[in-house]
């Protein structure tokens, strides 16, 4: 590197770190356009060469301080050429890094120790670079320096992946060395070791309180229950409208499937637990023994929370030949061993585009040893079921979703061990069932949820063969009425400064939604019938109530709409904002998103402004002058963690900054000792005053020497 590009790069050095300063110290205030989000994503890509430059550099101070005094010279300049590319390089991946941290999702503990781990890294190679030339900068010194930052990129890595793809990343894949014992039947709880291990195995890597994707969390049941930013994860007893399903049943190819496309998918038995989950309205303590003996859902926990083979099982027959099973796996059908060292053997077929009867016929060569067989959503007929019917030691079969008949099962009388057959969604009736099913007599369990036979005809099945349960699944035929879930609004925005026609509407069709402006609990006779028709011009108090033959009323849902006529032009905070509840800053008090409540799930204080240690105080500029006639603010009370209302509102306005005259002041009241978590509005009316210049000043609660926590995410100017 000849003088002149080096001379560039350290006046570059110089302004990233003053950059970098600036970019922390206002990072409250920080606000990344449309435009410039693709810079931020760039982050991911660019950081493997800063790490791998400063390494590098690190390693060749050690030897050249180390190695002989005339090679001293050289290693020390090539040293602090790389070094100084490594610290621009980490340079400019801060920078992305701060911008992308902006971005909806990331927030938590984790991306706090990435960033400053991130930005130590910088920070620590720029003093290393200028030190590296003074005389005291040796020995042990140099050592020391380089081991902080080794052990700072090791420690930014780490968080780093933790970020991207769930905690502990790294050291995910020893953890299958490690595994817990299976928890007994009798102690297990529904959903800490059934449902939660599925969360998170597939979903929380994306939905925890360091990676806030959509608003969900998933880590807790209270966050769970809670829900995201598009509304509740699940309705209790009604899976078929309930998001959680709905997103992972959406094609893969769709941006809301869940999981995203590239990771991995959640399997049939792991959505049908989720189904049979939510169905049941299963208590999060709920112990699984505690569930009726013939409930699918602990029917299925069963096989989740003990392995297929039970210790007391043995094989009478000899192992394959490990030469004939690598022959026979390939890209759409695995074997693989049961257990260790166990001779039986587990086949799956995948890709139903690329089925062929040739890839059970192939099987025979292993047909001894075949225990289990999954051929779910593949085009299986009954005449590939007289294959089938050869492997004589087989267990447990998987037909869900299938071409066959129950006539076909006629050709699997020969499978005396089987014991556990799949029918869900294939073409089964009962009256060939019934005739065919009685030549198993080793069978426990038969799925038939999704098939043509009725839920009389089960009862039927089930009579006939007590030795066999039917899994069914859930079939609303009205001897069970199920709970509305309570109406949803469909507007966009609860803020509207022209009149607004209400949009509700219900997921289950022909719910007739009664609803009341005038705060009292609507009813199904007297309260008036939601027919699209209704237009809100002022402030209103909508509750609305779900009603439907055959099911029981919906909760009431209310909703809050509020008018505001006028947004300002520019708007800027006069005292900074709590560390904490920083919401979009100035932005906050004008974006038409109103917050939502929940103290106990991180998310809840992403749309709020706060202050505590000062007045929260704004100044509103109007390019044209406005007439005004009130004000309002959308705050939060939440008496128990100490945020309180404001303790007084002034409302000052004029034609400039300087030319401003107190309006109106207000002091809302304070919660009566024992009050449930609100969002509460207050709103002073004055006589209309024409202004270009709007001051709004709210004080903190004080008691004694503690200020109160005061939280706000919308004003209404009328």
């Amino acid at each position: 590197m000849n003088k002149r590009v080096r001379f560039f790069a350290e006046q570059l050095l110089i302004v990233f770190n003053i950059f970098i300063v600036f970019l922390l110290l206002f990072e409250n205030k920080l606000e990344i356009p449309a435009w410039l989000q693709p810079v931020g994503r760039m982050h991911p890509l660019l950081l493997h060469f800063p790490i791998v430059l400063l390494l590098l550099a690190i390693a060749l101070q050690w030897y050249g301080s180390a190695s002989r005094p005339q090679a001293n010279n050289f290693f020390h300049t090539f040293s602090q050429n790389i070094l100084l590319s490594g610290a621009l390089l980490s340079a400019v991946t801060v920078v992305m890094g701060l911008f992308l941290s902006k971005e909806e999702g990331y927030s938590g503990d984790t991306l706090q120790w990435h960033k400053w781990t991130g930005v130590a890294i910088f920070f620590l190679a720029s003093i290393i670079y200028w030190a590296a030339n003074k005389s005291w900068y040796k020995g042990m010194l140099t050592k020391a320096a380089g081991a902080v930052v080794v052990v700072s990129l090791i420690l930014a890595g780490h968080f780093g992946a933790n970020l991207t793809h769930g905690e502990d990343f790294i050291l995910q894949p020893l953890a299958v060395y490690y595994e817990a014992p299976p928890v007994p039947i009798d102690k297990a709880i529904v959903f800490d070791h059934v449902i939660r291990p599925i969360f998170e195995k597939k979903c929380m890597s994306c939905h925890n309180p360091d990676k806030l994707k959509g608003e969900l969390i998933l880590a807790d049941s209270a966050s769970i229950v809670k829900g995201g930013k598009t509304g509740k994860l699940f309705v209790p007893g009604n899976p078929g409208i309930s998001l959680l399903l709905e997103r992972v049943h959406l094609p893969l190819e769709e941006k809301k499937h869940m999981p995203p496309k590239g990771k991995v998918q959640l399997t049939e038995d792991e959505i049908v637990l989720l189904a049979l989950w939510i169905r049941n309205e299963t208590p999060f303590t709920q112990k699984v023994i505690d569930l009726p003996p013939g409930d699918s859902l602990r029917l299925m926990a069963a096989t989740v929370l003990k392995p297929v083979e039970t210790p007391e099982e043995k094989y009478d027959f000899s192992a394959a030949d490990e030469k004939t099973i690598a022959k026979l796996n390939t890209d759409y059908r695995s074997i693989t061993p049961l257990a260790k060292e166990s001779p039986a053997l587990e086949v799956n077929i995948y890709n139903r585009a690329d089925y062929t009867k040739k890839q059970l016929e192939e099987l025979t060569e292993i047909k001894n040893q075949i225990v289990s067989l999954n051929l779910n959503k593949m085009p299986v007929t009954d005449e590939d079921l007289k294959i089938v019917g050869q492997f004589e030691n087989l267990r447990k079969l998987d037909l869900n979703f299938t071409d066959i008949t129950a006539n076909g099962l006629k050709e699997l009388a020969p499978l005396k061990h089987l014991n556990r057959l799949t029918l869900s969604g294939t073409k089964v009736n009962y009256n060939e069932l019934k005739t065919q099913i009685a030549a198993f007599k080793n069978l426990k369990t038969v799925s038939i949820w999704n098939t043509g036979i009725t839920p009389a005809e089960a009862e039927q099945l089930q009579a006939a063969n007590k030795h066999i349960h039917f899994i069914e699944g859930f079939v609303d035929d009205g001897s069970n009425p199920l709970k509305l879930n309570p109406p949803q609004v469909k507007n966009s925005s609860v803020i509207f400064d022209q009149p607004l026609a209400l949009q509700l509407f219900h997921p289950v069709k022909g719910v007739e939604i009664r609803y009341t402006t005038d705060g009292s609990e609507p009813d199904s006779i007297t309260s008036p019938v939601f027919d699209n028709k209704m237009v809100i011009k002022e402030n209103a108090l909508i509750k609305a109530k779900g009603y439907k033959k055959g099911w029981y009323a919906s909760d009431v849902a209310s909703f809050d709409f509020f008018k505001s006529s006028f947004k300002p032009d520019s708007v800027r905070l006069l005292y900074p904002l709590n560390s904490v509840h920083q919401g979009e800053g100035a932005h906050t008090f004008f974006n038409t998103t109103l917050g939502a409540i929940g103290a106990n799930n991180p998310a809840w204080a992403n749309n709020f402004a706060g202050v505590r240690n000062n007045d929260m105080a704004l100044v509103s500029e109007f390019k044209q002058p406005v007439t005004l006639s009130s004000v309002g603010l959308h705050y939060m009370i939440e008496e128990a963690t100490g945020i309180l209302p404001p303790a007084l509102v002034e409302v000052w306005g004029g034609e400039n900054e300087k030319q401003m005259k107190l309006l109106v002041k207000m002091k809302p009241p304070l919660p009566a000792k024992g009050d449930k978590p609100s969002l509460t509005t207050v709103e002073a009316k004055f006589k209309p005053q024409t202004v270009s210049c709007l001051k709004i000043v709210a004080k903190p609660h004080v008691d004694g020497d503690r200020r109160k926590l005061l939280l706000v995410d919308e004003m209404f100017l009328n």
